[in-house]
């Protein structure tokens, strides 16, 4: 009995564990401190961006606006990733340019119009 549970919890933590971690596949959201490839970041702040404009936090337009450049900057505390997006249909012209930032690693930072 004692090693029919020992099995079971074995077999539930080998198949549950992977979910329990965040990592590289689509939840945009890592541990660790190993730089991030920009393919990776550049496709979590699409994702990102997409649902900022699904929850109504930018223009729905932003949806199709695409991406002008992706560098690393220097930030408050150390570098992270800087995305920059055009949206020539957004009317006001202070938010036709949507600034992401990402960790090093990889993490959502914020999002803004000033690029500060």
């Amino acid at each position: 009995m004692k090693n029919s549970i020992s099995i079971a919890s074995l077999i539930a933590t080998l198949t549950l564990t992977p979910a329990a971690y965040a990592g590289g596949g689509g939840d945009c959201h890592f541990h660790g401190g190993a730089p991030a490839k920009e393919s990776v970041v550049t496709s979590c702040a699409n994702q990102q961006k997409d649902v900022l404009a699904a929850k109504g936090k930018i223009d729905a337009s932003w949806k199709t606006a695409a991406l002008e450049k992706a560098e690393t900057v220097d930030g408050k505390s150390k570098k992270e990733w800087k995305l920059t997006y055009k949206n020539p249909a957004e009317k006001d012209a202070s938010k036709q340019t949507l600034f992401m930032f990402y960790s090093l690693s990889g993490n959502f930072i914020a999002a803004n119009f000033t690029g500060q």
